[in-house]
């Protein structure tokens, strides 16, 4: 099966990510951006997963092992920036208060970069 559709939907969302974060900041803005953001992190994790599975390895089973291979493959290169938005992902999933928005907020342009190289090297890995 192919990875196509998840890859077409993951590039989409990123844009839309994109999209938002060039807006003034207002607390509509800042959670519609978050919302986008947990939609690119879950299609992200999902691609690579498709990814993986495609190229006949081992299917990870949650973001953080997906993201881990996707590193050892050299599908993405900022190991530890994942690491801290998985972590960030399990906070806006759990937690919610002003400063912990915010402060996530911030880190959602190094996201979208990591999100649209991770496009790329998908889109190349498929290719």
């Amino acid at each position: 099966m192919s990875n196509k559709p998840k890859l077409q939907s993951f590039r989409k969302s990123v844009a839309n990510l994109k999209s938002i974060l060039v807006e003034s900041k207002t607390g509509i803005v800042r959670d519609a951006a978050i919302k986008r953001y947990e939609l690119c992190y879950e299609l992200s994790w999902k691609s690579v997963q498709d990814a993986l599975r495609n190229e006949g390895l081992e299917i990870c089973k949650s973001p953080k092992g997906c993201f881990k291979q996707a590193f050892k493959l050299g599908w993405i290169e900022e190991e530890e920036a994942y690491a801290d938005m998985v972590q960030n992902r399990n906070l806006t999933t759990h937690t919610y208060n002003e400063d912990l928005a915010d402060e996530i907020y911030n880190n959602l342009g190094e996201y979208l970069s990591l999100f649209e190289s991770l496009v790329v090297k998908l889109e190349a890995q498929r290719a």
